[in-house]
């Protein structure tokens, strides 16, 4: 979901060498030292937290609150994800996403409406990475699973491929299936801000994916613009933190994702995001 949701604790090697010390019998004890310089290594572990206020709940195209072209009344979403280096470009992945708002009874408590959670491997390759993940999204007092795969090239407008795959539907009022989102995004600096145009188009594989789904195929596309200001004034001793916001469009078939089949407003909508984060 998040993503689909990136910081530093360094580790360094400092070796030296000493040389030995030569007597002779009449010469002075002479002491001679080389050290080699620090060997850097890369870091093995890193993170990412983001404290974000967004105007809609957007799951694979489906408007979850029914918000529509209505950016009031908005649900706050604080997310982490860690990343552990592990030996031959592999890496360990765990993460969590949070919903908080008011808009229906809490089934969790308070106005905490859901809480994802996942674990996964990456690999990288060059520029490519793979990331496999499995996610628990709690919610609803149901428990919906989901299996991702992700492909990503990191080049000019950074193509990716996702491979989502329902494997327990929960609560969704859905059924299992696989939805395939490619995207691709540029960015641009402009001083301090960086913004950039992210583009996504989904197809789905089954029928009844989203509760209100009667029909497969293209089942939504979105496009956006965001900002991100570096928050410099901070320091990077406690990570990298940012001021970040945008907004998406939405153009959604109702056959394939549900929206206004399931009582939701509108088929196409606007949204709006901003937060803080902070990369460690």
């Amino acid at each position: 979901m998040k993503t689909p949701v990136n910081a530093i604790l360094k580790s360094a090697i400092l070796a030296s060498v000493l040389g030995t010390a030569v007597s002779h019998a009449g010469d002075p004890v002479t002491t001679t030292t080389t050290t080699t310089a620090p060997i850097e290594e890369e870091d093995f572990f890193s993170g990412t937290l983001s404290l974000d206020l967004n105007s809609h709940f957007v799951s694979y195209g489906q408007d979850v609150w029914g918000d529509g072209n209505d950016l009031e009344g908005g649900t706050f979403n604080p997310a982490l994800e860690l990343t552990w280096g592990l030996p031959a470009n592999f890496s360990l992945i765990l993460g969590t996403w949070w919903d908080v708002n008011g808009k229906v009874p809490s089934s969790i408590g308070g106005k905490l409406q859901e809480i994802d959670v996942w674990a996964g491997v990456g690999y990288k390759w060059g520029d490519l990475s793979i990331t496999g993940l499995y996610q628990n999204w709690i919610y609803a007092s149901g428990n919906e699973q989901i299996v991702d795969i992700k492909f990503a090239y990191d080049c000019f407008l950074s193509p990716s491929l996702v491979i989502h795959n329902r494997v327990d539907p929960g609560a969704s009022g859905g059924s299992n299936g696989t939805v395939l989102v490619a995207g691709i995004s540029h960015s641009i600096d402009a001083g301090p801000l960086t913004f950039s145009f992210p583009l996504n188009v989904a197809f789905f594989l089954d029928d009844d994916f989203h509760s209100g789904s009667v029909d497969d195929g293209l089942g939504y596309g979105s496009l956006g613009v965001n900002a991100t200001l570096p928050l410099t004034f901070l320091g990077d001793k406690r990570g990298e933190w940012n001021l970040h916001g945008g907004f998406t469009y939405y153009l959604t078939d109702s056959d394939v994702v549900g929206n206004t089949r399931s009582g939701r407003p509108d088929n196409d909508f606007l949204t709006a995001n901003i937060g803080i984060g902070c990369a460690f």
